[in-house]
């Protein structure tokens, strides 16, 4: 019979452990409260960093300067092989076109001195189109807004600007057509600012 009476007794101690687990899920509930009172207090610190994080509105007058100078360099080689294009594709002596009865094309076939001028002509666009856009950067850097991303507002990294001197956005959004971190951050906080 001492058996019988250890089994409820066992059974009992169960329901007690189950009570027990039960009155402790509400405890846990209890505490959600404070995390969500941590959870609002995180935005204002998150301000702080975003100001951080956004960093100056503006490149410096000697940054500007340090631009300006790689940017004329830049400009200055543009024009010198401009002109060397310019030079294999113009007979110097008439200042016309090289034609096909050039001394080059008794050497090689019609067809490839004609895809031979082509090509310069489309190396000496490009260099064209590269000298407007260094022309484009002179002038954001005398009206101080060179190097502010047409995107968000706010600078593109000085390491891009070092290596696409005509660059107007950042390198990610130039890939993905979609702001970096930093742009959707300036952009979140200009939105409430429209309304």
């Amino acid at each position: 019979m001492v058996k019988k009476a250890t089994k409820p007794a066992g059974r009992a101690a169960k329901e007690k452990d189950r009570a027990a687990k039960k009155t402790r899920t509400p405890a846990k509930k209890a505490a959600s409260p404070r995390t969500a009172k941590t959870t609002a207090r995180k935005p204002a610190a998150s301000r702080v960093d975003e100001g951080k994080l956004l960093g100056p509105k503006a490149f410096s007058e000697a940054e500007l300067r340090r631009f300006k100078a790689m940017i004329l360099e830049k400009r200055k080689e543009t024009l010198e092989e401009l002109d060397t294009l310019k030079e294999s594709m113009m007979d110097t002596t008439t200042g016309e076109y090289i034609s096909e009865s050039s001394n080059y094309s008794l050497h090689m076939e019609q067809g490839t001195d004609a895809m031979e001028r082509e090509k310069t002509f489309l190396f000496a666009s490009r260099e064209s189109k590269f000298l407007n856009q260094l022309d484009d950067a002179l002038a954001r850097i005398h009206d101080k807004t060179y190097g502010v991303c047409k995107v968000c507002g706010i600078l593109v990294p000085k390491e891009r600007l070092e290596a696409v001197p005509t660059a107007t956005t950042c390198a990610e959004y130039k890939n993905t057509n979609q702001p970096c971190e930093r742009g959707r951050i300036a952009l979140a906080k200009k939105k409430p600012t429209k309304q």
